[in-house]
Order: structure tokens, then sequence, then C-alpha cells
């Protein structure tokens, strides 16, 4: 079964952990210095915030998926919703995990993720002392 991602970019990440956790009723299942992460099942939802430089306010939102299969079938609709604003970003790191990705561009340009996680990683993005 598939999952809503919702990505912040906030001001303050221990001003926001604290308000989304009584927002959402639970902790955060991932908690860095500079990133947190709920897996919440009801809503189903993978919600993220970051303190991260540029624009506060919503940074993308996505689908994640639960295995390779669900991933392609998600990459199929991307391709029949708009071929000219899609691009596979493949094996990544981002957001402390490792994971496959392609990405596209709504009409009003909001980035959408597609994506399935396989595991975990100690950065919060891909550099080149980290390996996929």
């Amino acid at each position: 079964m598939k999952r809503l991602h919702v990505m912040l970019k906030v001001n303050d990440l221990n001003e926001s952990v604290t308000f989304y956790s009584r927002l959402f009723g639970a902790e955060p299942t991932s908690h860095k210095d500079d990133y947190a992460k709920w897996m919440l099942e009801d809503p189903r939802v993978n919600f993220s915030i970051a303190e991260r430089p540029g624009k506060k306010g919503i940074e993308h939102l996505g689908i994640q998926a639960e295995n390779e299969d669900e991933l392609e079938d998600i990459r199929s609709n991307i391709d029949r919703a708009s071929r000219d604003s899609s691009r596979d970003e493949g094996n990544t790191i981002c957001c402390y995990a490792k994971s496959d990705k392609s990405w596209v561009a709504d009409p009003q340009g909001v980035e959408w993720e597609a994506f399935y996680t396989y595991g975990e990683s100690e950065s919060y993005e891909k550099t080149e002392a980290s390996c996929c």
C-alpha cells in the first residue's frame, strides 16, 4: 500500500518537532539535528521536516512505494501524466535514507517524488564520501 509523502522546510526544527508531535499525537520515528520524520498510519503519510536553506514551507510532495513493483507502477503513472517534466534519479541518498527515486513537476511546478526506500544512511544527502 502506497503512502503519501510531505516534505517541509522549517525555520526551527525543535519548535516544529514539538508542534507536529503534539498535532500528530506521536513522536518522530526519525529525529536528527536537522531533520525529523513521522511514519503515520492514520492518516497514512510519511511527513518530514528539515532545517534547510531556501524558502520555507512545502519543499515537495510524493508517493512512497512499499516495494519495487509499486514504484514501477507509480513511474508508469508519471509517464502517462507528463513525460516532458519527469526524471529518474535512480538510487540515491536523501533524508538519511537510501532510495530509488523519480521526479515529476505538476502543471503549477510543484515537485512530486516517487520513491522506494531500501535502507538507512548516516548522511542527509548523497556526497562524494557516501555511496548507495
